[in-house]
């Protein structure tokens, strides 16, 4: 067997085993996710059941923001974020027993979800919105 041929398989396993590895990692987090707590409902269930519980809530503008707000991650993430942050928004209007979803709410509800790496690009796109984040100051902390 020829060295090039030899080494070729050397690289070739190591990519497959990282890239395994890369993938059982994250299908690990989700099934963590999807591992019943205390209370019988998993972290998974509580924000699909705030955001059935909260659907007829919103109006089209505030799906169109949230929409708007979602657009910077990769649309690979997408559908995942939009899920999460819905169910966080749901989550604060079933608690304050909201009658409708505001821009207040949708914007309160994307800096809880969003993790904290990620509130550059928030900050960024909320900006361009032109919605002011000085009342959102201390969430970003």
């Amino acid at each position: 067997m020829s060295t090039w041929f030899m080494w070729f398989i050397v690289f070739w396993t190591i990519f497959l085993v990282t890239v395994m590895f890369i993938g059982g990692y994250f299908m690990f987090r989700k099934f963590l996710k999807k591992l019943p707590k205390e209370d019988g409902m998993s972290i998974l269930d509580w924000q699909d059941h705030y955001i059935q519980e909260t659907i007829h809530l919103w109006p089209d503008d505030m799906k169109q923001l949230l929409e708007e707000l979602v657009s910077p991650v990769p649309e690979l993430f997408r559908d995942v974020a939009r899920q999460k942050i819905a169910g966080k928004i749901g989550e604060i209007a079933v608690e304050e027993k909201a009658d409708v979803i505001t821009e207040e709410l949708v914007v309160r509800g994307y800096i809880m979800a969003t993790p904290k790496r990620d509130h550059k690009f928030l900050l960024k796109k909320l900006n361009e919105k032109q919605i002011d984040v000085a009342p959102y100051q201390a969430l970003f902390k």
